[in-house]
């Protein structure tokens, strides 16, 4: 399994999100390093990381990683997760004995009725549209406006991404096989499995942005429902991808958890209703629509130039 490692310290997993690479974690990388030996990994399938022989599911994953850190001699090493790695260190935590302290930054596999197709078909036709787009991925990142309709599922404000960051983030988002089969297993396989109060000793953090428009912030109150002994820990202003939309929050958190000075956030109302509200799948899904209808617009208008 490929990964880097950087600084040194207590050590610190990494683990990205479909469709990406540990560069998903640039903005926050060097950061971390300075205060833990980070290891950022490419998953099977991902990155310079070949693909698994036989089936890609959550549950191969974790085997795959659990079978690296023995080989590494990381066992019990403090981990956090994106969006799939998100929920890949859940599972890795409910299995207990792999992993340290866990942070879980806006997990799948949460979803439920119609927030099922909305999350398969809005993710692979944004998989689709930039292979298409691959050509004019460095014109359309390096515009604030097209690189925002790009990122505007992700992202609560999607033109202060970098445009390198978020060049790399589109070159690896791709429908691969290994993609195919593995959003295929988030949408319609195996279902996340909990545990019970009492059973994860070490610290669990679910983090969520408040605005993120893939795994939405009710799904939230399920995942906290399956892992009870996990806190909660919103993030203002923010889309799927906290070290993207909130890097300097996300950092702190993750510093904060894995030495021991979090400090839970108070509950509130507007928490409280955001646990508890289904936003309407029809705006959703003219979110989704709007992004592909709008960035095939403007590679047309590239392409024809």
């Amino acid at each position: 399994m490929n990964c880097v490692r950087l600084g040194s310290g207590k050590p610190l997993l990494l683990i990205h999100g479909i469709g990406s690479s540990h560069h998903s974690w640039d903005l926050i990388v060097n950061e971390l390093a300075t205060q833990r030996e980070v290891i950022a990994v490419d998953l099977p399938g991902f990155g310079d990381t070949p693909p698994l022989v036989g089936e890609t599911t959550i549950r191969t994953l974790a085997d795959a990683v659990t079978d690296f850190l023995r080989e590494e001699d990381l066992l019990g090493i403090d981990a956090v997760g994106s969006s799939m790695g998100a929920r890949l260190v859940l599972e890795l935590a409910r299995r207990g004995g792999v992993l340290g302290t866990v942070i879980s930054l806006d997990p799948g596999g949460f979803w439920q009725g119609w927030e099922i197709p909305f999350f398969y078909y809005s993710v692979r036709l944004s998989a689709q549209l930039v292979n298409s787009l691959q050509p004019f991925l460095p014109s359309l990142t390096g515009n604030p406006i097209s690189r925002s309709l790009l990122f505007a599922q992700f992202s609560a404000h999607p033109w202060t991404i970098p445009a390198p960051i978020a060049l790399q983030e589109l070159r690896t988002f791709t429908p691969t096989p290994t993609f195919i089969e593995l959003l295929d297993n988030l949408a319609h396989g195996e279902k996340q499995q909990g545990a019970s109060a009492g059973s994860i000793q070490q610290p669990l953090v679910i983090g969520w942005g408040k605005q993120d428009r893939v795994c939405i912030p009710s799904q939230a109150k399920r995942a906290h429902q399956l892992f009870p002994d996990a806190q909660l820990h919103w993030f203002d202003n923010c889309g799927h991808f906290p070290q993207l939309d909130a890097p300097e929050e996300a950092t702190n958190l993750i510093l904060s958890v894995t030495d021991g000075t979090y400090l839970p956030q108070e509950s509130t109302l507007e928490t409280e209703v955001m646990l508890t509200h289904k936003e309407p799948d029809t705006l959703l899904i003219s979110v989704g629509t709007a992004v592909v209808v709008a960035s095939l617009i403007i590679a047309f208008r590239f392409a024809t130039r």
